[in-house]
C-alpha cells in the first residue's frame, strides 16, 4: 500500500526526520503531525504517510525546526518510536473517490476511569468529529484522542469503508467528508453508553467482513451455515432499537445434530471463532456432572455468570457470550427417563430452562448444543425460545465431499506434494455416504502409503528425501480400500450372502432379478413412490437371499443394510426392535438406500409348535415398513421368507409392495447350474439334472459338493480343477441316502 502511495519527501522516495513531542497539549487533540513551515513547504498535500503505514495531516508550527516531526504520544505509539528517534515520512498523494463512506468508530476514555458510566450523544458527536477532523485520512486500526464537553477520549477506527467498497484485501483508509456515516461502538468494561445512535446494518458481532468457509476448513456445509446466519445471527448483526422497534427476541440457542463424524464439533468452534469479543466457553456434557449433591448445578450456573454479570452492567450493550455443549445428550435427556434416584439430569434442564428462558432471562448468550441423538433431548429444551434453530449436519454430498478433500489437501497441492494424476472430482464420486472425518481419514491413509515408500525397513536411519514424496490416485484408492463409511454398503455382509456368487438359474430366477432392479431403478426416479418394498418367498435353500444381496451389490446405492437374525442372537425383543430401528434411521441419511430384511420369520422369532412369535417385533417391521422416509430420501426394502403363510396371517404380507415367489430348481434350470460347475461328464449331465429336479439350489450345491468327495474322499481338489469328474453312480448312491432334501 505504501509504494502504491509513496511519492517521496523532498523530491527522493522517503526521508528520514526526527521525532518530537508536540509543542502543546491542544495540538495532541488534533491529530495532526506538525513540521517547520519549510518542511511543510516539501508536501504538497499537506499529508505525510509515517512508517509506511499511518497518514497523517501535516500543519507548520514555528516551535518544530527543520528536519523534524511532531506526533503526540499516541501517534508515537502507533508508529512505535520514541522522542528523539528517526522514522520514514514520505508524501501521500491520495487516490480518486478516496472518500469514506462508513466509519465505526470504538470509544473509550483516554484515561481508566472507575465507576464512571457517560452517556454520549451519538449525532450530537458525530457533528463534532465531522468538523473537528474534516478531510483527515482515517486508517483502520487507527487510535485518535478527542475532547469532548470537557472529557478526554480515545477511538479506535475499526471499520473504514469507501464509497462503493464492500471489501478489501489492502488497509483501509479514507478522508473523512462531511457525509461520513459514523458508527460508535462503546469499548467492553468502558463505562460509556452510546445513546441516539440510529446505526446502519453493521455490527461488531464479527471479526471478518466477509466468510470463507474453506479458509476456515469448513466443507460442505454452506447451506448449514447459511441457516445458521439467518436464524441466528441476522437479528443480531442489527442495532439493538431495530430489533426493539421490530418487537423480536434474538435467538439463544442452536441445536446441531446428525451423524457422527459430519463437522458438527467444527462448526460450533469455528462459530465462536467468527465472533468478536468473548471467547467461547467449550463444555463437554459429561464434565459439568459432580458426584456432589448440588455441584452439578452449580457448574451450569456458573458457565452463565460473566454473561449474567456483563448484562448487568452494560444491558444491551453487552457483547454476546458463546456457550458451547458438545454431547449436551448425555446431560439432557428428557425428564423422568433417568433411574438413577439422584434427579440431577432433571435438574440440569431445569437449570438450563431457567438461564435461557426463565423469568430473569439473559439476551446476550447463544447456546449452541451438539447431539448425534436429538430423540434422547427433553421436548422443553427444543421449543422456541430455547434451543429454537434446528440444523441438521447430514452426510456431505458430492460437492461437499469436493469441498472437504480439497481443504484436507490443500497443503499438500501447495507444497508440491500431490502427483498430478489426482482427480479430487473423481475421488468424490467414489466416496458415496462418507463423512467429513471419515474423508480426512482416506487422506491420511493416502498419504502413510506415501510416506511408507520413503521408509526402508531394512535401514530406518536412511536419510529421508522429502522432495521425492508424492501422494499419487492409487494411494487414494488404496486409502479407499482401509477407510469404508459407516454409512455405507454392509459389501461383506452382501457378498456372505452369495459366497457361490451368481449363475444363471434359469428363466424364473432372471426373470425376478430384473424386476427386483426394476425397483430399484423406481427408487432412483420416482418422485411420488419414495418408499418401495418388495419380499421375496419361496422353498428355504432356493436363492432369495443372495438373489437379495445382489440386488442391493447391483443397485450402486451408497446405503445398503442386512438385517437377520444371526447379528441379534440374545438380544431382548426391545433391543432388537430399537436395533432394527436404528438401521432404518441410519437409512434416512442416504438419498437412496436399500434394507435387507433377511428370513423375516426368525426376525419374529417365529415357531410353528404353538405357534409362537414376538409381536413387538412384529409391530415395528409392520411400522416401520410403511413409514414414509423424509423429504428428498428414497428407501427399497426387500425382505426374504420360507414362511409365506404365517406372514400372511399376522399381516406382514400387506404391508409389501410387491411380493415375488422364487422357485426350486427345475431339470432344465439345474442343467444350466452344473454346466457352469463343469464337474460331471457331458453325457451325465441329463442324468444328473435329472435326479436334482425340483431341488433348491443351495441344497444342489451341497449335494454336488458332498458327490465332488468321491467313495472314499479326497477327489474334490482334482475335480474342481477339472482332472476328473463326478461318478453319476455316486451321485445316485448319496441321494438314496438322503431321506429328505
Amino acid at each position: 500500500m505504501a509504494g502504491r502511495y509513496n511519492q517521496g519527501y523532498g523530491g527522493g522516495g522517503g526521508a528520514s526526520m526526527e521525532v518530537v513531542s508536540t509543542p502543546n497539549q491542544e495540538l495532541a487533540l488534533t491529530n495532526c503531525a506538525y513540521v517547520s513551515p519549510g518542511d511543510l513547504r516539501r508536501f504538497p498535500n499537506a499529508l505525510a504517510l509515517v512508517a509506511d503505514v499511518w497518514v497523517f495531516t501535516l500543519r507548520a508550527h514555528d516551535a518544530v525546526t527543520s528536519g523534524r516531526i511532531a506526533l503526540n504520544a499516541i501517534q508515537r505509539r502507533q508508529v512505535k518510536v520514541s522522542t528523539g528517534d528517526s522514522v520514514t515520512v514520505s508524501s501521500f498523494a491520495p487516490p480518486d473517490d478516496f472518500k469514506l463512506a462508513l466509519l465505526t468508530l470504538e470509544l473509550e476514555y483516554a484515561k481508566a476511569r472507575a465507576n464512571r458510566n457517560d452517556e454520549l450523544d451519538a449525532v450530537v458527536l458525530a457533528q463534532q468529529l465531522r468538523k473537528r477532523f474534516l478531510d483527515q485520512v482515517m486508517t483502520s486500526g487507527q487510535r485518535v484522542p478527542f475532547e469532548f464537553y470537557g472529557t478526554n477520549y480515545l477511538f479506535t477506527v475499526n471499520q473504514a469503508l469507501l464509497e462503493g467498497q464492500e471489501s478489501s484485501t489492502q488497509l483501509d483508509r479514507g478522508f473523512l467528508s462531511s457525509d461520513t456515516y459514523i458508527i460508535f461502538e462503546a469499548a467492553p468494561n468502558s463505562g460509556i453508553k452510546v445513546i441516539n445512535q440510529k446505526e446502519a446494518a453493521s455490527s461488531k458481532l464479527f471479526k471478518h467482513k466477509e466468510f470463507n468457509l474453506e479458509k476456515l476448513g469448513i466443507g460442505g456445509l454452506s447451506a448449514e451455515f447459511t441457516d445458521i446466519f439467518r436464524r441466528a445471527f441476522a437479528s443480531r448483526v442489527f442495532p439493538p432499537h431495530v430489533v426493539s422497534k421490530l418487537g423480536i427476541k434474538h435467538v439463544k440457542g442452536i441445536l446441531l445434530y446428525g451423524p457422527p463424524g459430519t463437522g458438527k464439533t467444527l462448526m460450533a468452534r469455528q462459530i465462536g471463532k467468527l465472533l468478536n469479543g468473548k471467547d467461547p466457553k467449550i463444555v463437554n456434557g459429561p464434565e459439568v456432572l459432580s458426584k456432589f449433591v448440588g455441584e452439578t448445578e452449580k457448574n451450569v450456573r456458573d458457565l452463565f455468570a460473566d454473561a449474567e454479570n456483563e448484562q448487568k452492567t452494560r444491558g444491551d450493550q453487552s457483547d454476546l457470550h458463546v456457550i458451547i455443549f458438545d454431547e449436551i445428550d448425555a446431560i439432557c435427556k428428557s425428564r423422568g427417563s433417568t433411574r438413577d434416584g439422584t434427579g440431577v439430569h432433571d435438574s440440569i434442564v431445569n437449570q438450563l430452562l431457567t438461564k435461557i428462558d426463565g423469568v430473569e432471562a439473559l439476551n446476550n448468550v447463544l447456546l449452541i448444543g451438539m447431539t448425534n441423538r436429538k430423540d434422547l433431548l427433553d421436548e422443553a429444551l427444543l421449543r422456541p425460545g430455547r434451543l429454537e434453530v434446528h440444523i441438521e449436519i447430514n452426510l456431505p454430498d458430492e460437492n461437499g465431499r469436493l469441498q472437504i478433500l480439497q481443504i484436507h489437501t490443500n497443503k499438500m497441492k501447495e507444497n508440491s506434494f500431490l502427483s498430478p494424476d489426482i482427480n479430487l472430482h473423481e475421488l468424490a464420486a467414489r466416496t458415496k455416504n462418507y463423512s467429513g472425518a471419515e474423508l480426512e481419514g482416506v487422506v491420511k491413509s493416502a498419504v502413510s502409503f506415501a510416506l511408507n515408500r520413503q521408509i526402508t525397513m531394512d535401514d530406518l536411519t536412511k536419510p529421508l528425501d522429502e522432495e521425492s514424496i508424492k501422494v499419487t490416485m492409487d494411494d487414494f484408492v488404496n486409502a479407499l480400500h482401509e477407510i469404508t463409511p459407516a454409512f455405507g454398503a454392509s459389501t461383506d455382509n452382501l457378498e456372505r450372502c452369495r459366497l457361490r456368487g451368481i449363475v444363471d438359474c434359469g428363466k424364473a430366477h432372471k426373470h425376478i432379478y430384473q424386476r427386483a432392479m426394476l425397483l430399484v431403478e423406481q427408487v432412483k426416479v420416482s418422485k411420488g413412490s419414495p418408499l418401495v418394498t418388495c419380499l421375496l418367498e419361496g422353498p428355504a435353500g432356493s436363492g432369495k437371499s443372495a438373489m437379495a444381496a445382489s440386488v442391493g451389490i447391483d443397485s450402486d446405492f451408497a446405503y445398503v443394510k442386512i438385517i437377520s437374525a444371526e447379528t441379534m442372537i440374545g438380544f431382548s425383543e426391545s433391543s432388537k426392535c430399537a436395533q432394527i430401528s436404528k438401521v432404518f434411521e441410519d437409512a434416512y441419511k442416504s438419498q437412496f438406500s436399500i434394507i435387507i430384511l433377511d428370513d423375516i420369520e426368525r426376525l419374529l422369532e417365529y415357531v410353528a409348535i404353538g405357534p409362537r412369535f414376538s409381536n413387538l417385533i412384529s409391530q415395528t417391521l409392520l411400522v416401520l415398513l410403511k413409514r414414509v422416509p423424509p423429504k428428498g430420501k428414497n428407501l427399497l426394502v426387500i425382505g426374504t421368507t420360507s414362511e409365506v403363510g404365517f406372514l400372511e396371517s399376522v399381516g406382514m404380507c400387506d404391508v409389501f409392495s410387491v411380493t415375488y415367489h422364487v422357485p426350486k430348481l427345475k431339470k432344465e434350470d439345474a442343467k444350466k447350474v452344473l454346466q457352469h460347475l463343469n464337474v460331471f461328464d457331458e453325457g451325465d449331465l441329463d442324468a444328473a439334472a435329472e435326479a436334482l429336479d425340483d431341488m433348491p439350489i443351495k441344497k444342489l450345491y451341497t449335494l454336488v459338493e458332498m458327490a465332488a468327495q468321491g467313495p472314499t474322499g479326497g477327489s474334490a481338489e482334482a475335480i474342481y480343477a477339472g482332472e476328473e469328474k463326478i461318478d453319476i453312480n455316486h451321485l445316485f448312491s448319496i441321494l438314496s441316502d438322503i431321506i429328505r432334501y
